[in-house]
């Protein structure tokens, strides 16, 4: 099997629900998993907006297809972000904030991070227009997961010498990274004038929400010394809110 077939499995079995079977990675392949992961947040994109679409960009579509993401994706990006938000509102020191991000239970701080994303989400997508908010949400599910293509390049190092973050960490080469950047802006801004929306509309948007996840990551970095699992679904619900956001805003 090849590295890029590896990787594919890797991405699909870290990122979503779907039963895969994987090998033991090694950093050629959770390099190649990392810069497959906008893809696998193409597909889930492409689930989640025609829900949306069947149901209608309301309330109710809203609720339905944020829902089916936080299935498809067995919580574990909404769970990373209540553990950061835990983490880092402690205002503890690096190796202290970890111990409280290992935790199973999830404090105020994350209690109220989760609820503030999820309402935003849901309030983004009944205030974006009927004709493109299915498209942004599958912009919003790519630009998530593209911010963790970013957030894995070399030179990122892991916060801690095991889990998740130790494994991608630093994985993805700049040229990779860079590739999987530009195409995904390309790819999903040509979907959205073929089905006319703004052409300007769509790289506003899915900058915006890179721009969020980077603040983000450099915060975490500068407080935890690194990345780990939870800093990664974190910045996938920030990239996801924010790309919503400037979607509903534009």
């Amino acid at each position: 099997m090849t590295a890029w077939a590896s990787g594919w499995r890797l991405a699909v079995g870290t990122l979503t629900i779907l039963p895969v079977r994987m090998v033991r990675p090694d950093p050629l392949i959770a390099g190649r998993a990392m810069t497959l992961a906008p893809v696998v947040g193409g597909l889930l994109g492409a689930v989640a907006a025609a829900i949306l679409y069947a149901v209608g960009p309301g309330p109710l579509g809203a609720v339905l297809a944020v829902a089916a993401l936080a299935w498809l994706t067995r919580g574990l990006h909404l769970d990373g972000l209540a553990d950061l938000a835990d983490g880092l509102g402690s205002g503890r020191p690096a190796a202290q904030s970890l111990d409280i991000m290992k935790k199973s239970d999830i404090g105020p701080f994350g209690v109220m991070t989760l609820v503030l994303a999820l309402l935003t989400q849901v309030a983004a997508l009944t205030q974006t227009d009927a004709h493109r908010a299915p498209l942004a949400l599958a912009a919003a599910c790519v630009t998530g997961r593209l911010a963790v293509t970013l957030a894995c390049r070399e030179g990122i190092a892991a916060a801690r010498p095991e889990g998740l973050g130790s494994m991608v960490a630093g994985s993805v080469r700049p040229r990779m990274a860079a590739l999987a950047a530009v195409s995904g802006l390309a790819l999903v801004s040509a979907l959205a004038f073929a089905i006319g929306v703004p052409a300007w509309a769509t790289p506003v948007a899915m900058t915006a929400g890179l721009a969020g996840a980077e603040v983000l990551r450099r915060h975490a970095v500068r407080r935890l010394g690194g990345i780990t699992g939870d800093v990664l679904g974190a910045l996938v619900e920030t990239a996801t809110t924010v790309t919503l956001v400037a979607y509903a805003l534009t």
